[in-house]
């Protein structure tokens, strides 16, 4: 047995002190559907053949979000964006070769999956399935690793949420500008304009276009058949005092 947790010990880099966990590293498969649902990839252990995570020991030379997208890869064909920050951990007990069981603790990456491939190492030693969020975390046995996955899926709401309010803000400003366009090249507004100018110049006094030449033209005419016509409206202006040829 001692023999046994030394190899392991010497193969991962880690070594049992006090009774501590055991470390690995593994990481959370999410993907976003069209209709903006949140997904999660849940792989089986070869072992118990439980519904579990991609996950590993550290590997010597890799950092461990690193070495956790190795086994996402190794496990189940991933590849994506791995996030440097934990979202957390979460102990299981793992049970060894020797049929022992040992406490180990679980450092988990969030991975961003951008594509499975159609082969990988581990392909034909476990199943994988896309679940719900809800379903990911009743199918999973670790209280721990759950409540991993619903937080996950309360953030991808939130952000889902962010997502819809700006495209519904979006949808409102480009309706309102719509709107604006519609309403500046409306066929009347020129008509209108231009009435609305006549009226307010009439209601200052200034005359319209054309008034000024007309009102000049009356007048002239009035003045020549005055200088024609005498007082009484008739041709004097060419007689004599009687009435009279000179």
């Amino acid at each position: 047995m001692r023999s046994l947790r030394a190899l392991a010990s010497a193969l991962t880099g880690w070594s049992e002190r006090n009774g501590e966990p055991r470390r690995q590293v593994g990481v959370l498969p999410l993907r976003t559907r069209a209709d903006g649902e949140l997904q999660v990839m849940l792989i089986t252990s070869r072992e118990t053949r439980r519904w579990v995570v991609p996950k590993g020991w550290p590997m010597k030379g890799l950092k461990n979000y690193e070495a956790a997208a190795r086994e996402a890869y190794e496990e189940a064909g991933l590849i994506g964006r791995v996030g440097r920050r934990a979202l957390g951990s979460y102990f299981y007990q793992k049970r060894l070769k020797s049929r022992d069981t040992v406490l180990c603790q679980v450092q988990v990456f969030r991975l961003e999956v951008r594509k499975q491939l159609k082969t990988w190492p581990e392909q034909h030693e476990r199943e994988c399935r896309w679940f719900s969020v809800p379903e990911a975390a009743e199918a999973v046995t670790e209280a721990g690793l759950a409540a991993l996955i619903r937080a996950a899926g309360a953030d991808g709401a939130k952000a889902k949420a962010k997502v819809k309010a700006a495209a519904h803000k979006r949808s409102q400003v480009k309706v309102a500008s719509g709107k604006d366009a519609s309403a500046k090249d409306s066929p009347g507004n020129g008509a209108r304009d231009k009435h609305s100018a006549e009226k307010g110049a009439v209601e200052k006094g200034v005359p319209a276009k054309g008034a000024t030449a007309k009102g000049s033209s009356d007048k002239e005419t009035v003045a020549k058949d005055t200088a024609t016509k005498g007082p009484a409206g008739k041709g004097q202006g060419s007689k004599g005092p009687a009435g009279r040829a000179p």
